[in-house]
C-alpha cells in the first residue's frame, strides 16, 4: 500500500530508507573498461559464510548494509551454495576488495544482488570495471532483464552511476527497520552521516 502524501513519523530507534529499484531490458552497448592495474574479478566457487560476511561488512558498514548480517547462517549457506546464485570477488594481490553477487534463480530476470567496493577504492575506476563485468555476466543466453536496488544509505551517486550504465529507475519503496547500530548488528559509529534517532528519556 502506498504511503499517503505528507510526513510520517518514524519510531525512536528505527531508521527509514528510500529504496530505488532500477532495471535494464537490453544489454548495454557500452563495453566494460579494462581493470585498473592489479585488480582481477574472480568467481568464488565455494563461498564461505564467515568470509562472505566479513567482506560484506568491510564494504557495507559505511553504507549501513545490514541484511546479510541479520541472516541466519543456514539460510545464507543455502543461498551462496545455490547453483543459480553466483559470487564474485574483486581482488588485489589476492585480497578481496570488492563483492559482486548475481541471483539467476528467476530465469530471465537476473538480479545484481550485491555490488560494492571497500572504502578507498571508490572513484578509481574499479566500480566501472566491475559493473561492466557484472553486466557481461548477467546478460547471458535467456536473460531478458537485469535489475538491482539501492537506497538512501548508499553512496550519494549510486543511482547516477547505475543510470549512466543504462539502468532505468522503475519503483521506489520506503523501508523502516530497527537501526542496525542500536541492536548490535553494526557498531554505533557506522555511517556517521546518518544520525541515530534515540530520544533522551527526559524529552517529549
Amino acid at each position: 500500500m502506498a504511503l499517503a502524501h505528507g510526513f510520517h513519523d518514524v519510531e525512536d530507534g528505527d531508521i527509514a530508507l528510500v529504496v530505488t529499484y532500477l532495471q535494464m531490458k537490453s544489454a548495454p552497448s557500452r563495453p566494460a573498461p579494462p581493470p585498473p592495474p592489479g585488480l582481477v574479478l574472480d568467481r568464488v566457487l565455494r563461498p564461505d559464510v564467515g568470509a562472505n560476511r566479513a567482506l560484506y561488512r568491510r564494504i557495507g558498514e559505511e553504507w549501513l548494509w545490514f541484511s546479510r548480517l541479520r541472516q541466519d547462517d543456514q539460510a545464507l549457506a543455502a543461498l551462496l551454495g545455490h547453483p543459480r546464485y553466483e559470487t564474485y570477488e574483486l581482488r588485489r594481490d589476492g585480497t578481496a576488495v570488492g563483492l559482486l553477487e548475481l541471483d539467476l534463480r528467476d530465469g530471465a530476470n537476473v538480479e545484481i544482488a550485491f555490488f560494492g567496493l571497500v572504502p578507498g577504492l571508490i572513484g578509481q575506476g574499479a566500480g566501472a570495471f566491475m559493473i561492466g563485468r557484472a553486466l557481461d555476466l548477467a546478460w547471458r543466453r535467456g536473460t531478458r532483464r537485469v535489475w538491482l536496488h539501492t537506497c538512501t544509505a548508499d553512496h550519494p551517486r549510486a543511482v547516477e552511476f547505475y543510470v549512466s550504465w543504462g539502468f532505468v529507475p522503475y519503483r521506489r519503496q520506503v523501508e523502516v527497520t530497527v537501526d542496525p547500530r542500536l541492536d548490535g548488528t553494526l557498531k554505533a559509529s557506522a555511517a556517521g552521516r546518518l544520525p541515530m534517532l534515540v530520544r533522551p528519556a527526559d524529552q517529549p
